[in-house]
């Protein structure tokens, strides 16, 4: 899933390079943080939250598969 959040937000930065994904696993859940540069913040962002709001729908699609939940943070 950290691969899945990387690749797309590789996609819609100017910087793919600065595009840092961490994952924290816990029992049932797993967090992924995504940080990318200053500039490109509002990219990942959208328009009133729609791409992020997006990324999150793929990622709880994919996580459902495999029985776990995850979130999605978006760092500054």
């Amino acid at each position: 899933m950290k691969d899945l959040i990387a690749n797309i937000a590789k996609f819609l930065v100017d910087k793919p390079e600065e595009v840092e994904v961490s994952q924290m696993e816990g029992e049932k859940t797993t967090v992924i943080e995504l940080k990318v540069n200053h500039n490109d913040l509002g990219k990942i962002i959208g328009k009133q939250g729609r791409t992020a709001q997006a990324m999150r729908t793929i990622l709880t699609a994919a996580s459902t598969k495999i029985g776990k939940k995850a979130l999605l943070e978006i760092l500054e």
